[in-house]
């Protein structure tokens, strides 16, 4: 049973190796991370363990029986209770209800956890498998998306109260 867990150092491995095998598939859907990020994986990995203990981003990976990465879950932008909302998953589990399983978990400690209250996510219009991950898992569409964010094309901000507002 894939099991979420908390970022740490050990998982730099086979989060690289989850990033090289998905790089392609990622790529038709988002925006290519570039060759820089897998050469500089290991100082952009510390700098997100580092962004992680100040608090201002709280990182998640999905983690298989075998200990390979089944998908990335992040918060970031930690601020007044409220976080932007980003994940992948690998190409062999998608469509199978896995990253909107996880998302809604990822809610869950969003509010136990974090105290967050508010979580926000952007996909653009061509990514109709994020949006319905992003709807099925409770969050609605808010407002336009600012292509800059997600990669230079339009899309949606989309939007989940963890908690009632008073």
């Amino acid at each position: 049973m894939p099991e979420l867990k908390r970022l740490d150092a050990g998982h730099a491995p086979a989060v690289l190796a989850f990033e090289l095998a998905n790089r392609a598939y990622f790529a038709a859907s988002i925006s290519d991370r570039g060759d820089d990020f897998f050469d500089q994986f290991t100082d952009l990995y510390n700098a997100l363990l580092a962004e992680q203990e100040a608090g201002i981003r709280a990182c998640y990976v999905l983690v298989a029986e075998d200990g390979s990465v089944l998908g990335r879950f992040n918060l970031f932008d930690i601020e007044d209770h409220t976080a932007v909302l980003g994940y992948r998953v690998a190409q062999h589990v998608a469509g199978r209800g896995v990253a909107t399983a996880t998302v809604r978990e990822l809610c869950r400690l969003a509010a136990a956890q974090h105290g967050l209250r508010t979580l926000r996510a952007a996909t653009t219009s061509q990514n109709t498998a994020s949006q319905k991950v992003l709807t099925k898992a409770g969050f609605v569409p808010v407002g336009p998306a600012d292509p800059e964010h997600i990669g230079g094309k339009p899309g949606t901000w989309y939007q989940r109260d963890l908690v009632p507002q008073p």
